[in-house]
């Protein structure tokens, strides 16, 4: 169940929470989705001042080029959830709560009910108020799937919580728990992260988030990276993780719509909408058939494009002589 509010995730940035100079660094960034991190990056005896510095970053507005700021807690099994929540929701700008190891639907409830009792503003049946009221939208959870048992529990997961966003699949912690050796072809993830986004797009998540790409440094790590990028999309997924600033612009780049991609469905759109005019039902374009289904991938596809900041209406103005064929 989808929240009202959409996010474009097509990269998702990670920031340890221990880190002060990280922390103010990371308000540079130009980035979908940044992650404060509180699980991994932050070892046992920091977790109380990484909630700190993270009250003080949250409690400011938003940098101009980040689009959501989220915060990764500990999981529920630790124990530190609850610590996590209760500091980090008293952040006045935080927009999503990360939940890792999530493997049923009781991982998502306690964190649902922490944040409908401490936020209840937030809750997406708020969403229409909101509009009118200009209140805050509501807040999102985005899952990490993360093992066997998280995979076949995954249409549970996806009608657990109102606050569900979008699922991320965490590579490592699944090759670990399969006994698994990551490949640069990936085969060996490629039944979970199918998996991953069928279930995500069968319950209307707006976000499925690819696994983490482990090279960044020089041309021979962001191709490989450009790679999974292409690898991921093609799969379902529409956003990557990122452990590198450097990361960021390849991962936004591959799943935005090309401008061959927005120029087709531009060209598709205005030719169906005055085949409509003259009623006619069926058409072609460059000699293809065009049917229902193709006009409604090039409207996602525009829509899309214009969430990914692509100037859609230029396109649109080159092509409006398009006739149906």
């Amino acid at each position: 169940m989808a929240t009202s509010r959409t996010i474009i995730r097509r990269a998702l940035m990670y920031v340890p929470s221990s880190s002060k100079k990280m922390l103010e660094k990371s308000a540079s960034l130009h980035v979908d989705t940044l992650a404060y991190d509180l699980e991994d990056s932050v070892p046992p005896h920091l977790k109380t001042e990484a909630r700190h510095n993270l009250h003080h970053i949250l409690s400011r507005p938003r940098p101009h080029g980040i689009k959501e700021l989220c915060v990764r807690i500990n999981s529920v099994s630790t124990g530190l959830a609850l610590d996590d929540l209760t500091s980090v929701l008293r952040g006045e700008h935080i927009d999503a709560i990360m939940l890792p190891k999530c493997e049923s639907a009781a991982d998502l409830h306690f964190v649902t009910d922490v944040i409908r009792h401490v936020l209840p503003e937030r809750h997406p049946s708020e969403a229409a108020k909101s509009v009118h009221r200009d209140e805050k939208p509501p807040l999102a959870i985005i899952a990490l799937v993360e093992s066997a048992r998280a995979v076949l529990n995954l249409p549970e997961i996806c009608r657990a919580s109102p606050y569900l966003s979008g699922l991320v699949f965490a590579a490592e912690d699944f090759a670990n728990d399969l006994s698994l050796t990551r490949t640069p072809a990936l085969t060996e993830f490629l039944y979970a992260r199918s998996a991953i986004a069928t279930a995500a797009r069968a319950a209307e998540l707006p976000s499925t988030i690819d696994l983490v790409c482990t090279a960044y440094k020089g041309e021979a790590g962001l191709k490989t990276l450009e790679e999974e990028c292409v690898n991921g999309k093609g799969l379902g997924f529409n956003g990557k993780q990122c452990i590198h600033p450097s990361q960021i612009e390849v991962c936004q780049r591959t799943f935005a719509p090309g401008d061959r991609e927005v120029e087709w469905a531009a060209r598709v759109v205005i030719a169906d909408e005055k085949a409509a005019h003259k009623g006619r039902g069926a058409w072609t374009l460059d000699g293809k058939m065009i049917d229902v289904p193709v006009v409604k991938k090039a409207r996602a596809v525009l829509e899309r494009a214009e969430m990914c900041e692509i100037d859609v209406a230029a396109v649109r103005e080159k092509w409006k002589d398009q006739e149906p064929e």
